[in-house]
């Protein structure tokens, strides 16, 4: 009986020992990820995940389970104000693309002493020549800085008090921002009036040094010494619907308009200066004039430099047409436009 007992207590260890490896091997290589990633590597957030973020602020730390998109989401969710002069990282407006850290250094009054000057800020940072900067201070190579203690306590109180010495430096580095571009990229598999932000655009930085002509001490120019782009700025990208609704009547030509290498964008223009012009039809004729086909070119054989059945073909009408509207009004749109004024293309 003891050795049955004994088979029977192995027999379940092994039985759940197989069960417990069986969820590490469904979690860890089964498991759909939590990450997705765009095709340039991109991390991308999607509406159903959850994400444990802990947020550190003056000492305090708080863990947030949280579906928000972005930081500035995170923290109204969590009942936390930031001002204007607190330093988040990372910053308001980031994604929440995973379980991470949110810090919040608080902004506390300091005071900047250049000369007689002395300059009250509220800033959330700790290096001198960043203060300086952002009490407005121009601050050159060569200048230093020093932590005064200020006896005036009803003025200073626990203020940080910072002293910049001018050592008559005539360079100056700056960490300048690049701001990025936004480019429009148009789906044809879109609905027209409808966009999307494919990739959201990020500013670069640059470190410039200039040399600094001074006239009675005050600065008057700067010329670039030498410049190093430390971060490239990444392009903003919106993508816009261009897919227009064809009425079943010119589905036709927009297919052979389609064939002749207009685009979605311009197949609405295209196809209404073409019905103004022909109604679309291949052997149009203008009994007054003579001109011809589609685009009512006159004479009709100057299509010919398109192809030699320009008399039948209606996509060689078409291709010599949109060539025809590019070179003369700079596309099919601004076409339209000429003949909405003129009557005539």
């Amino acid at each position: 009986m003891l050795k049955i007992e004994r088979f029977r207590f192995q027999y379940l260890v092994s039985a759940a020992l197989i069960a417990l490896f069986g969820t590490f091997l469904a979690c860890h290589f089964f498991a759909a990820p939590r990450q997705a990633f765009a095709e340039d590597g991109t991390p991308i957030k999607t509406t159903n995940e959850d994400y444990f973020v802990t947020i550190h602020d003056q000492g305090t730390v708080l863990v947030v389970k949280t579906k928000s998109v972005t930081v500035a989401e995170l923290l109204s969710e969590a009942g936390i104000t930031v001002s204007e002069t607190d330093l988040v990282e990372p910053s308001l407006d980031a994604m929440i693309t995973g379980d991470y850290n949110v810090n919040i250094h608080r902004a506390r009054p300091a005071i900047m002493i250049d000369g007689l000057e002395r300059h009250y800020i509220m800033t959330a940072s700790y290096d001198p020549k960043q203060i300086a900067i952002e009490a407005g201070l121009t601050v050159y190579d060569g200048d230093e800085f020093s932590v005064e203690f200020n006896t005036n306590f009803l003025e200073a109180g626990a203020v940080s008090t910072y002293r910049i010495e001018r050592k008559g430096g005539r360079t100056i580095t700056v960490n300048e921002t690049l701001p990025y571009k936004v480019e429009t990229r148009y789906d044809a598999n879109l609905a027209k009036g409808e966009t999307y932000l494919e990739r959201a655009g990020e500013d670069g930085r640059r470190i410039s040094k200039y040399l600094v002509e001074f006239v009675d001490n005050r600065e008057t120019s700067r010329t670039l010494i030498s410049e190093e782009i430390i971060l490239e700025p990444v392009t903003e990208i919106v993508v816009v619907g261009s897919k227009v609704s064809i009425p079943p009547e010119r589905e036709q030509c927009a297919g052979w308009a389609r064939e002749a290498g207009v685009s979605e964008l311009d197949l609405e223009a295209a196809l209404e200066l073409i019905y103004h012009e022909s109604g679309c039809r291949v052997d149009a004729t203008n009994p007054s004039s003579g001109a011809y086909g589609i685009p009512q070119s006159l004479p009709g054989n100057k299509m010919a430099s398109f192809g030699d059945d320009w008399q039948t073909n209606p996509v060689t009408q078409i291709r010599w047409m949109s060539n025809y509207v590019t070179k003369r009004y700079g596309g099919w749109q601004q076409a339209m436009d000429y003949w909405w004024q003129h009557h005539w293309y």
